[in-house]
């Protein structure tokens, strides 16, 4: 089975790559929305993010303030590595479980979507990096459209992040995600093309 691992910075696409994939036939893993789950009420990471950012889990059920999680986290790298080292071995038991149940379905290939893929060394298990790209202008505007942070925070993100020219460097095939989705969607197909029957 081909894994895939599709990654790239806050607002470069990795979403809409990460849907045509599975338009292709694609399983794919959803980092984000495996943290999401984590994080939802009730959910397994917020005991341990209670413990090391008080204020930040309140009421019955367990209910995250996203808000304050993030400006607790934003600006200090160390309490940023104590959130990953809460979240991420969660994340990757998750992952797991996603390609045991692929492998038993007899996949021809999946998509690992993990925004920190290189960063966090998670190259090691996958058969193909796969880096979507934009513009920085385009980035920014995307992320901005959400509406969830200023552009402050944007940028803040976005210097936290690996630069984008290392990881379309580190990657085996780059996606263009600024153009247009059919050119995306094209890059996708060629890529396709090129992986074991």
């Amino acid at each position: 089975m081909m894994i895939i691992g599709l990654t790239g910075g806050i607002g470069m696409g990795k979403s809409t790559t990460a849907a045509i994939f599975r338009r292709a036939g694609f399983a794919v893993f959803d980092a984000d929305r495996a943290v999401h789950a984590l994080q939802a009420p009730g959910g397994a990471a917020l005991a341990g993010i209670a413990a090391v950012f008080p204020g930040t889990v309140r009421g019955t059920p367990a209910t995250l303030d996203r808000a304050a999680l993030r400006a607790a986290v934003l600006a200090d790298p160390g309490a940023l590595r104590q959130l990953e080292a809460i979240v991420h071995p969660l994340v990757r038991a998750d992952e797991r479980r996603f390609l045991a149940t692929a492998r038993r379905a007899r996949r021809r290939g999946v998509v690992l979507d993990i925004p920190l893929l290189l960063e966090s060394h998670g190259e090691l298990r996958v058969d193909r990096v796969v880096v979507v790209s934009a513009p920085r202008p385009i980035q920014i505007a995307r992320v901005l459209r959400r509406g969830q942070m200023s552009l402050a925070q944007i940028v803040a993100v976005i210097a936290r992040q690996m630069p984008d020219r290392e990881k379309r460097r580190r990657a085996d095939f780059v996606i263009p995600t600024g153009l247009s989705r059919n050119e995306a969607w094209r890059a996708v197909q060629r890529l396709i093309e090129t992986l074991p029957a």
